[in-house]
């Protein structure tokens, strides 16, 4: 990301979600998140452990840093959750339960952050990890924290592109379409427009998926 367009996000973002960071640690913040996203979507398969586990060193120095910040350790947890779904396998557990950990402190820190972002990427975990024994999965807890996700930001592209791809799995496909024709609606986040791109094909790619299923 150009150091504008960092300085962009930090101007806009230190006015709200982000007041309880200094500015070097909202840009630290804000470079992570840029990295988060060329690794997720332009990085091929085969590169993305190794750089996602570069990337969990980072957001473990600022949670380090700065323990009370909510913002850090949601980061924290989408960093790690990445490293786990990159690698893959049962080895990828251990990373899984971390990044639940550091969602869950997010949360008892501040469940607005970010505009409820840990609720989102912990509903996420919930939907995709295996349920008992082997792990903690459970689809009424993602529904659950989803709804609660959505109630903090009902428009966002990341909140509804989670409920309609919940939707999906439950194969609620009418409902899982609105959702995501919706998400695909959203307004533009400033300075993530690497991250936008992304999760609208991840949304396109859904939305075939359902045609397929319905049409």
């Amino acid at each position: 990301m150009n150091k504008p367009a960092i300085c962009m996000l930090i101007g806009l973002l230190s006015q709200g979600a982000w007041a309880a960071l200094d500015t070097d640690d909202q840009q630290r913040l804000a470079e992570i998140q840029q990295r988060w996203a060329t690794i997720q979507y332009q990085l091929p398969a085969a590169q993305r452990p190794a750089a996602f586990e570069q990337l969990a060193g980072q957001t473990a120095a600022l949670t380090h840093d700065q323990p009370a910040a909510a913002e850090a350790w949601i980061w924290s947890g989408i960093v790690t959750s990445s490293w786990a779904g990159a690698q893959g396998g049962l080895g990828a557990l251990s990373k899984v339960k971390a990044a639940k950990a550091d969602l869950e402190k997010a949360l008892s820190l501040d469940s607005k952050a970010l505009q409820g972002s840990a609720y989102t990427s912990l509903a996420a975990l919930y939907d995709r990890v295996p349920g008992w024994p082997i792990g903690f999965g459970d689809a009424d807890k993602a529904e659950q924290l989803l709804q609660q996700a959505l109630q903090v930001n009902p428009d966002g592209i990341d909140s509804l592109y989670f409920w309609g791809d919940h939707l999906y799995r439950q194969k609620k496909y009418s409902e899982a379409r609105t959702a995501l024709q919706k998400a695909l609606q959203a307004a533009p986040r400033p300075g993530r427009e690497s991250a936008d791109a992304g999760r609208r094909d991840e949304i396109k790619a859904l939305l075939v998926d359902i045609h397929k299923k319905v049409d």
